[in-house]
């Protein structure tokens, strides 16, 4: 069963949406008993980070997360950035699940990062356009299997054994990284 996590900041609908429409049932919760079921977690959201977080553990779900760090998880747009340790908006902490600081993009162009990119990664499938709206990034390191160029390398998925995030947005990104979790979980990478 494939779980979206429901904390009240996210494109949830969205979601659901393109994930049903590749054939998979998505059950939305915010409740231990239905993510403990999971045999996929997504996390995904919209919005301040410091809030997300507050929503986060004002639920409880940082703990029921945590417990389920087995599993197969998947973040998007600020879901991504809540799985790191810390973010420079609203100097909060996150989930930690992935080691390393968000910051704000450093970089001579416009911010937020916004409109369609092309993204650069030596998976095949994941060369192509994807729309990004942020501000904030997370570091480069060995686990980014893609990133974007907007006047610096800004990371747009990174994998982390088996937590997979994205810091795009829109129903092709969806499709897409759904897809390419499929085939990296059944360790197809072509």
């Amino acid at each position: 069963m494939i779980v979206i996590v429901d904390y009240g900041l996210g494109n949830i609908s969205n979601v659901k949406r393109a994930i049903e429409h590749l054939g998979y049932e998505v059950v939305v919760s915010n409740t231990s008993k239905i993510i403990d079921q999971a045999e996929t977690i997504i996390l995904p959201g919209v919005g301040h980070f410091k809030d997300a977080m507050s929503e986060i553990k004002r639920l409880n779900l940082n703990a029921i997360l945590a417990k389920n760090t087995d599993k197969k998880m998947i973040g998007i747009c600020l879901g991504m950035q809540l799985m790191y340790e810390h973010s420079d908006e609203g100097d909060a902490s996150g989930l930690g699940f992935i080691p390393g600081n968000i910051s704000r993009i450093q970089t001579e162009y416009p911010v937020p990062h916004l409109g369609w990119n092309n993204l650069v990664s030596k998976h095949p499938m994941l060369n192509q356009d994807v729309y990004f709206v942020h501000s904030y990034q997370a570091p480069m390191s060995e686990n980014v299997i893609a990133y974007a160029q907007y006047g610096a390398d800004i990371p747009a998925i990174v994998q982390l054994t088996i937590i997979l995030v994205f810091n795009s947005i829109l129903k092709k990104a969806v499709h897409m990284g759904y897809k390419f979790c499929v085939r990296q979980y059944k360790g197809d990478y072509k």
